[in-house]
C-alpha cells in the first residue's frame, strides 16, 4: 500500500450544519492511512503505526491500494458500479461517497507513479554485478510506462470526477511534486552529494513542493467534493500539509535514532537533520567534517552520523517534527470530537513519538 487514505466521516457535524450524513471524512482519512502504511513508521514501534493504520482503514471501509484491479476481478463490485450509475443525476448522497473513494484512489495513483517513475536507474552508475545493461534499460522502459500508465489513469479518473475545482487542485499538486523532485535530484547532483547551503527555510519550501503538496491538496479536494465551504478546506489542507512535513522529518529521523543501526547504513544529506546541524555548524565546518568523514572515495557514513548525533540537527529535527504534528492537530480542533477525528489525531501521534 502505498498514500495514506483520505477522510473519514463527520456525521454531528454534518448534522450540526443540517446537512445530510455523509461519509465525507472517508476519503480524507483513506489518503492519510494509505501514506503512513507504505512508509511511515513510529521512532520506537513500526507497530504503533500499521495499528493506527489499520484503525483507520476500519473506519473508512476497507483500504483503496489496488481498488482498480481488484474492482476488474470481482463480479460482485462490477455490478454494484452498474447499480450505482443508476443513480446519477439524483442527489443521492452515496454518490458523493463514491466521488470521494475515487479522490483517494487517484491521489494513490498519483503517489505511486512517483515511486515508479523514482525506480529508474542511472546506468551511468551501474556496477558489472547489478546486472546486464541490456537488462537494466528495460527495466527503465519499463518503469517509465508503467509510471506513465498509472498518472494516464489518475488523469482520467479525475476528469470522470467532473469537478473543475478538485482537477485544478490535483493538477497543480501534480505540478509541485515534479518541481519538488526536480530540485532535489538536482542539488544531490552538485558537490559530490553534499546538499547546498539552502538553510531550512529553503528545505521546508522544497519538502512541501516534493511531500507534502499532493497530500494537502487531495484533502482540501475531498472537502471540495463534500460541498464544504473555503474555511473547511483549508483546515483539511492545513491538516493535510503539516501531516506531511511531520512525516517526512520522522522519516529523515529514522537512521539517527534507531537503536539498532549498521555501519553501511547510508542516510541522504539533505534530510532534515542533516540540514539544521550544517545551519547551526555553519558551512565551512561542515564541509571539514564531510572531509574528515571521506575515505578514498567512499565517505563513512556510520562516523559521520556520530558527528551529526552529537550536534545540535537530530534534536532540532525532532523538535520540528513535533511543531508540525501539533499544528496538524491544531486543524483538527474546530471539529467536534468523533472516531474519526480520533483516528487521523493518532495518525499524527504516530509520528510524533521518540520516547
Amino acid at each position: 500500500m502505498s498514500l495514506p487514505q483520505l477522510l473519514l466521516r463527520f456525521p454531528r457535524y454534518l448534522r450540526a450544519l443540517g446537512t445530510p450524513r455523509r461519509r465525507w471524512w472517508s476519503p480524507f482519512l483513506t489518503t492519510i492511512s494509505s501514506v503512513g502504511s507504505c512508509r511511515g513508521q513510529s521512532s520506537k514501534s513500526p507497530a504503533y503505526w500499521n495499528q493506527v493504520v489499520s484503525e483507520a482503514e476500519k473506519i473508512v471501509g476497507y483500504p483503496t491500494s489496488f481498488m482498480s484491479l481488484r474492482c476488474l476481478l470481482s463480479d460482485e463490485l462490477s455490478n454494484i458500479a452498474i447499480q450505482v450509475r443508476k443513480l446519477v443525476g439524483t442527489q443521492h448522497p452515496l454518490l458523493t461517497t463514491a466521488s470521494q473513494r475515487s479522490l483517494a484512489e487517484i491521489t494513490e495513483l498519483i503517489h505511486t507513479a512517483l515511486l515508479v517513475h523514482r525506480g529508474i536507474v542511472n546506468l551511468n552508475e551501474l556496477q558489472s554485478s547489478d546486472g546486464p545493461l541490456k537488462d537494466m534499460h528495460f527495466g527503465n522502459k519499463i518503469a517509465i510506462l508503467s509510471g506513465d500508465f498509472l498518472l494516464a489513469n489518475a488523469c482520467n479518473g479525475l476528469a470522470l470526477l467532473q469537478n473543475t475545482k478538485v482537477v485544478e487542485l490535483l493538477a497543480s499538486a501534480l505540478r509541485d511534486l515534479v518541481q519538488g523532485v526536480y530540485h532535489e535530484n538536482s542539488t544531490s547532483a552538485k558537490e559530490n552529494y553534499i546538499t547546498n547551503d539552502i538553510g531550512i527555510s529553503a528545505w521546508k519550501e522544497q519538502t512541501f513542493l516534493s511531500h507534502g503538496a499532493l497530500l494537502a491538496k487531495s484533502c482540501q479536494a475531498a472537502m471540495e467534493l463534500a460541498k464544504h465551504d473555503a474555511e473547511v478546506q483549508d483546515l483539511a489542507f492545513q491538516y493535510g500539509k503539516h501531516m506531511a512535513m511531520s512525516h517526512k522529518i520522522n522519516s529523515d529521523l529514522q537512521p539517527f535514532i534507531k537503536e539498532k543501526t549498521s555501519d553501511s547504513t547510508t542516510f541522504n544529506l539533505n534530510s532534515a537533520p542533516v540540514v539544521l546541524h550544517q545551519e547551526f555548524l555553519g558551512r565551512d565546518l561542515w564541509i571539514k567534517q564531510i572531509g574528515e568523514a571521506q575515505e578514498k572515495e567512499r565517505l563513512d557514513y556510520a562516523k559521520l552520523r556520530e558527528t551529526i548525533k552529537a550536534g545540535k540537527g537530530v534534536t532540532s529535527a525532532i523538535d520540528l517534527c513535533r511543531y508540525h504534528g501539533n499544528k496538524a492537530l491544531e486543524a483538527l480542533e474546530s471539529f467536534p470530537p468523533s472516531e474519526a477525528r480520533s483516528a487521523l489525531e493518532n495518525i499524527v501521534f504516530a509520528v510524533t513519538r521518540f520516547s
